[in-house]
């Protein structure tokens, strides 16, 4: 099935292209930004790894996480600083970057900064935040709402492209009923791609407990890789992943994470799975 390439710009002025007989978009890096050490060490092994696998990488963390599931949970770093710290970050390591925003004021200072915004799940269907991402040029890339149907995507496509964006690429994540657990349905992947965007299938909220710890979110880690073949397996044109160096020790959703030494063996499968399976 084919879908309408998206274009997300790069630092070097070379966008990629994302679609159909494209290479594989990954959008990889912690789930907020920690220190400017640890996303520096994601950052370049993950460009230095995509780069071998030709695999187009762009670089992911959020300056604010605004609906993490207790008030004294780390959120990041803040807009002013986060942005700053992307920035830097694209600037120097020449890798495109991706961050949430939450709210319509924050599009412009983002848009200025990011290569690719992202409306996170719970503010899927939000008019007036993804007009005000629609109103930076950039391309957007929104998570299907836990409780939305992936069908139902069409009217956030409506709306992004209705205020003016043409690069949209939509994400999933899976559907919630309740019980701290997330069900993904393989089957919305290709109905998402029916409303001709690129899907991105997140691969690590995918396996999230959203407040499963109490107080936070849980995890199960061991399912990020069979969940994973099984959506590369049904035709997608990218992947989300948090990723870490010591996920144990994330500040968020490290429950969920994948270790960064454990990233480039689990891509290498990947690969073969979606060679195969474009056959």
């Amino acid at each position: 099935m084919d879908v309408q390439s998206v274009t997300v710009p790069h630092p070097s002025g070379k966008p990629y292209s994302v679609g159909t007989n494209q290479p594989l978009l990954l959008l990889g890096g912690p789930c907020a930004l920690e220190s400017e050490e640890i996303a520096r060490k994601v950052a370049t092994t993950m460009q230095e790894i995509c780069d071998r696998l030709d695999i187009n990488y762009v670089f992911k963390a959020s300056f604010d996480k605004a609906n993490r599931t207790s008030l004294s949970s780390y959120r990041g770093p803040g807009m002013q600083e986060g942005l700053a710290t992307l920035a830097r970050l694209r600037e120097e390591l020449q890798v495109p970057v991706v961050s949430d925003i939450h709210e319509p004021y924050q599009a412009e200072a983002a848009g200025q900064v990011l290569d690719l915004l992202q409306i996170p799940a719970f503010l899927c269907r939000q008019t007036d935040l993804l007009a005000a991402a629609a109103a930076t040029g950039k391309p957007v890339n929104v998570k299907k709402g836990q409780f939305v149907s992936p069908w139902d995507m069409q009217n956030v496509v409506g709306k992004l492209r209705g205020s003016g964006c043409k690069n949209v690429m939509l994400v999933e994540r899976g559907a919630s009923f309740g019980y701290n657990n997330l069900v993904v349905d393989m089957r919305s992947l290709p109905v998402m791609r029916s409303l001709g965007c690129p899907v991105i299938f997140d691969a690590t909220h995918s396996v999230q407990l959203p407040g499963g710890a109490g107080g936070s979110s849980g995890g199960q880690r061991e399912f990020i890789t069979p969940l994973t073949k099984a959506a590369m397996a049904a035709g997608i044109d990218g992947l989300f992943m948090e990723i870490h160096p010591d996920p144990d020790s994330a500040l968020c959703d490290g429950p969920n994470s994948i270790p960064l030494s454990d990233v480039e063996k689990l891509l290498t499968t990947l690969l073969r799975i979606r060679e195969a399976a474009a056959e």
